[in-house]
């Protein structure tokens, strides 16, 4: 059983501007500074692409943590997949998605996990709401960039 959430972040960018800084390295790091996140191996600087990977090693719970995801589906502006290939989770699959509404675009994350124990109750408690902060924290880091950059 898996447990699948989505957070939608508006914006004044336009989507492939969005599009650009969410496949980039440097500013993923950026955004969890605070769990001492680092890019150990795969790409680990600059904007990652179709089919590569990327190896991360941070601290969450306490917990030191490694993950390598690649991305499955690049479909520039408009979507891009990152899959948990090794990792603590028994699956994690992160679709972004980015479409214009009037004059703004609406970035879409959906999370699908499953939790490597306690099942559905570890992630109804925990996993979820802390995921869905993380995913709010790292979409508010991106516009501030996209922001200054104005």
């Amino acid at each position: 059983m898996a447990s699948t959430f989505t957070v939608e972040t508006r914006s004044a960018h336009p989507a492939d501007r969005l599009f650009e800084v969410s496949l980039s390295i440097d500013e993923h790091l950026g955004s969890m500074a605070d769990s001492g996140e680092q890019a150990i191996g795969g790409v680990t600087t600059g904007t990652i692409g179709l089919g590569e990977t990327v190896t991360w090693r941070a601290r969450h719970f306490g917990i030191w943590f490694t993950m390598t995801s690649r991305i499955t589906d690049h479909d520039r502006p408009r979507r891009f997949v990152d899959e948990q290939v090794a990792g603590p989770f028994r699956s994690f699959r992160h679709v972004h998605e980015y479409r214009a509404v009037g004059e703004a675009t609406v970035m879409t994350d959906t999370i699908t996990l499953a939790s490597p124990v306690f099942g559905r109750l570890a992630e109804k408690l925990v996993l979820v709401p802390y995921l869905r902060r993380l995913i709010r924290q790292r979409n508010r880091h991106l516009l501030a960039v996209l922001d200054a950059r104005r």
